[in-house]
Order: C-alpha cells, then sequence, then structure tokens
C-alpha cells in the first residue's frame, strides 16, 4: 500500500519561506518521479515543480528561483524549499509520486502567507 505523508505546511508572514517533506512508503521510491503541486481555492491544480529520477527538475514559471525541489532516496522523501513566500502562494500542496501508469497522492498540506 502506496502512502505518501506531507508536512511542513502553516502560516506564514509575506516575504518568509517554509520547507514541505513528503515521505513516502509502500513503492521503490528513487523509480518514480516526484512533484509537488497546488490547488488554491476555486483554482485548478497545478504543478509546481517536479524531480525525476535521475535528478533533474522542472518548475513552475512564477516560483522558478525561489522554490527548490530536492529528494532523499535513503530515506524515501522528497522536499519542497519555499523562500520569498507570497500571498499568491497560499494553497493546499499535494505530493506525487509517478511512474508509468501508476500515479499516487498525498492527503496535502496548507500553505498560507499573509500578513
Amino acid at each position: 500500500q502506496v502512502q505518501l505523508v506531507e508536512s511542513g505546511g502553516g502560516l506564514v508572514q509575506p516575504g518568509g519561506s517554509l520547507r514541505l517533506s513528503c515521505a513516502a512508503s509502500g513503492l521503490i521510491f528513487s523509480s518514480y518521479t516526484m512533484g509537488w503541486y497546488r490547488q488554491a481555492p476555486g483554482k485548478q491544480r497545478e504543478l509546481v515543480a517536479i524531480i525525476t529520477r535521475g535528478g533533474s527538475t522542472n518548475y513552475l514559471d512564477s516560483v522558478k528561483g525561489r522554490f527548490t525541489i530536492s529528494r532523499d532516496n535513503a530515506k524515501n522523501t522528497v522536499y519542497l524549499q519555499m523562500n520569498s513566500l507570497t500571498p499568491e502562494d497560499t494553497a493546499v500542496y499535494y505530493c506525487n509520486a509517478a511512474r508509468a501508469p501508476s500515479t499516487y497522492w498525498g492527503q496535502g498540506t496548507q500553505v498560507s502567507v499573509s500578513s
């Protein structure tokens, strides 16, 4: 049974930082592409950052230079370091594991950016 458990969300002031973690179990973590998605109220879920098995990364344009995705295959964990946060980053953030044809989702963690 695959489980993805996110943590690290919360309330932060504009300009602040948060580090999200996603601990995976029940899968061969190193063989999966891992991603972070987010969904703001009234909006569609969007891809924020992705990291392949080989460590290649890609980012949503609006977070480039502010967010960094990384993975630790020894700990079966993927991270999202978020700096210079703005109110537009407020959303529920979801962890995703993908290896065709399978995809798995975490339950999400709320990130709120407000003064």
